[in-house]
């Protein structure tokens, strides 16, 4: 009898006959790892339990510990509910039931139209599923046999005669009576879907082309333990309170109208913390030796032509006809910078060159995919390009890492997650010039003291980038700053520098945004804060609430004395009780309340009162102005009564 020799990751090698499942070594190494075992990965390469060892391989099972095997629960979780649809409702098609980012959907065909109401009748259909625990396994086919084993759902037969012809075998999989094409792997049996959950229905065109017909799309979640879900739907709950679309028109700070769909109307309060975060940025960019333009907003489709957007991009544009010729909307604004650049000869003494701007883009984003703040069609980015030599790349990308860091992470308290991006298969320029630029990235990481992955292939097609997440307090994942070099633009658009030896060369050219899209930064800073946002930020920083009608006069002494230096402060003369105005700025999030009554008039003392209930009375009028100035300029995310 021949044996493999089996290489476990923790070193130890054991034998095994040939073409053992993996079933089998899991159940000989221990009834614990049979029974928690979801999936396997041998070589690297996931597969299913039921698979069999033919050779000398690496094994590794995957249990609900490892990060795969959420990936297969939630994978076996939407043919579940594609097998309690198709129980339920025996005339629907089904089409793709991919994992996504938190859970998986389900896309399908159907004339009924469903909806959450749906949700709980569905739902249960899917438990019996899973107390029936049906063995789950891989079957494959011919392309012949899998066009008729499917020849009365169209999308699969399309998805079929799609693949390649040499393609020997088609792969599916079959629980019970359901089977479904997929590549797999899936759990070994369904009762391993212990924590699954239906969440929203939407829409979606068949292949993603609004020509196609447009499908029914049920979004689902799943979790190795029950626990995890109930964690899961209470950050959920959590998430919904803080949404920065309730938020925002609660607090009057954003206003959005049909007439004018992904585009927000910044009212009077929200103005004040677009403006605040304005100033924020401009204030660090004349310590950062940055220099800001004003660009026009729309363009002859001769620069995007240069630029390479007209060919890549045109889609996702705005685009305009004006006396016979093509214009559009600007979407970006590096283009417009290298025109800039190129306006006079540059020295290598000239550089770098920092061109920042704030100008207002425009994407033609679907209207289904518009999400309140974060996914607009108008918005502005604190947006620059550096433009430098070869030899400068990594002090400027360390002075713009430094500058993400600094605002996010000491700023606004944001956890920082960090990716170097690498050559993809289709790029421009030479191996040796990407692997200089790599190896420039990655020192500056490095010398800054910040711990990164790599995303292998993940670069942009014109240079390697450091792409970075954020974290927010609900521990939800933005991608956000940015900072990319560019070896394509400055050649399309010929910027370039007269070098020491008199010749001439491109520059390079780095792509940064620190904020990113200042109205997606507006909406998740505010589910961030909750809409409690630090003083400095605040647009009414200070509400007076006199108790009398006799103490009203003293209060706006007291406003026009704050003023003076700066504060942001109102006057509630409404005649409502002190508990109402109180409640009333709370609902607000107004971060100071001062009460003004006999006593603080006669002592020229002020009773403070914090959004979270603290209370501090015969605080100095001085002392206490002079602690507003003090927090508002160091930007503090918290104030201090003491």
């Amino acid at each position: 009898m021949s044996v493999v020799k089996i290489t476990f990751p923790d070193g130890n090698v054991a034998e095994y006959p040939k073409e053992t499942s993996i079933m089998e070594i899991a159940e000989k190494i221990g009834p614990r790892l049979a029974m928690a075992a979801l999936a396997a990965k041998v070589n690297g390469k996931l597969v299913d339990m039921s698979s069999k060892i033919s050779g000398d391989s690496q094994l590794q099972i995957i249990t609900g510990r490892d990060k795969e095997g959420l990936e297969v629960i939630r994978h076996s979780s939407a043919h579940l509910l594609a097998q309690a649809l198709t129980r339920m409702y025996p005339d629907i098609k089904l089409t793709i039931g991919p994992v996504v980012e938190e859970g998986f959907y389900y896309d399908i065909d159907s004339e009924k139209t469903f909806s959450t109401n749906d949700f709980a009748a569905i739902e249960a259909e899917m438990e019996k599923i899973v107390k029936e625990d049906l063995p789950v396994y891989r079957e494959e086919l011919s392309k012949r046999d899998a066009l008729k084993l499917f020849a009365t759902n169209d999308y699969k037969v399309e998805m079929i005669e799609a693949m390649d012809d040499a393609t020997e075998k088609i792969s599916m999989y079959k629980q019970g009576e359901f089977f479904d094409l997929c590549r797999g792997p899936h759990v070994p049996r369904t009762s391993k879907l212990k924590a699954v959950k239906l969440m929203k229905v939407a829409g979606a065109y068949w292949r993603a082309d609004s020509n196609n017909k447009q499908l029914q799309r049920i979004y689902g979640t799943a979790f190795i333990e029950k626990k995890d879900l109930d964690a899961y739907l209470k950050l959920l709950e959590e998430a919904e309170k803080r949404d920065h679309r309730k938020l925002t028109q609660d607090l009057n700070l954003v206003y959005f109208h049909e007439y004018s769909p992904g585009a927000p109307f910044f009212l009077f309060n929200g103005t004040i913390i677009y403006n605040e975060l304005l100033n924020f940025i401009r204030s660090e960019y004349q310590k950062r030796g940055y220099k800001e333009v004003i660009t026009p907003q729309m363009y002859n489709k001769k620069l995007w032509e240069t630029s390479g957007h007209w060919e890549h991009y045109r889609s996702d544009m705005f685009v305009l006809d004006i006396e016979g010729q093509e214009f559009s909307l600007k979407p970006m604004n590096c283009p417009s910078h290298c025109l800039i650049y190129n306006r006079d000869v540059k020295s290598y003494k000239d550089l770098p060159i920092r061109i920042a701007d704030f100008c207002s883009l425009h994407r033609n984003e679907f209207s289904g995919t518009l999400t309140g703040m974060v996914r607009v069609r108008k918005f502005s980015q604190d947006d620059a390009h550096i433009f430098c030599r070869f030899d400068q790349i990594e002090d400027e990308v360390f002075g713009v890492l430094e500058f993400i860091k600094y605002v996010w992470n000491e700023v606004f308290n944001f956890k920082l997650k960090y990716y170097l991006s690498t050559k993809p298969e289709k790029s421009l320029g030479t191996k040796e010039l990407w692997d200089q630029a790599e190896g420039i990235l990655a020192s500056a990481l490095k010398k800054a003291d910040i711990p990164y992955e790599v995303k292998p292939g993940d670069g942009a097609f014109y240079g390697p980038k450091i792409d970075i997440d954020i974290e927010d307090a609900l521990g939800r994942k933005w991608q956000c700053p940015t900072c990319q070099l560019d070896f394509n633009l400055p050649q399309r658009f010929e910027t370039m520098y007269v070098d020491n030896d008199g010749k001439k060369q491109y520059a390079v050219m780095i792509h940064r945004a620190i904020l990113g899209s200042l109205e997606r930064f507006f909406g998740i800073m505010t589910e961030h804060f909750a809409g409690k946002f630090p003083l400095w930020l605040s647009p009414v920083q200070v509400k007076l609430l006199p108790i009398a009608d006799r103490h009203t006069a003293y209060c706006k002494d007291l406003q026009a004395e704050m003023h003076r230096h700066g504060i942001r402060v109102e006057v509630d003369e409404r005649t409502e009780s002190t508990p109402k105005k109180v409640r009333d700025a709370q609902l607000l999030q107004i971060p100071l309340m001062i009460t003004i009554g006999d006593k603080e008039m006669e002592n020229h003392t002020l009773a403070v009162r914090t959004l979270d209930g603290k209370v501090k009375f015969g605080v100095s009028k001085e002392a206490f102005i002079q602690k507003m100035v003090s927090n508002i300029r160091s930007k503090s995310l918290t104030f201090d009564m003491d």
